[in-house]
């Protein structure tokens, strides 16, 4: 599924802090833009995702198990 501003090229990322268990599978997929710290992904990127890392932020979000990742 993607939403109105993954089509538009707007992405930004947001964390589940409740759900993230820490497997770092999204840190893997975009290590620009993701962040391990405590057990729980962080964010990097403030604002939209940039263009050259769109691919990267999509599977990040998209590879994470428990689905603590979501577009913003």
């Amino acid at each position: 599924m993607t939403t109105a501003d993954e089509q538009t090229g707007r992405l930004r990322i947001s964390v589940d802090l409740d759900r993230c268990e820490g497997y770092g599978l999204c840190e893997a997929e975009a290590p620009e833009l993701l962040l391990l710290d405590d057990g729980h992904a962080n964010v990097l990127v403030a604002g939209d995702v940039p263009e050259d890392q769109r691919a990267a932020a999509l599977s990040a979000v998209h590879t994470c198990p428990i689905a603590a990742l979501r577009f913003a």
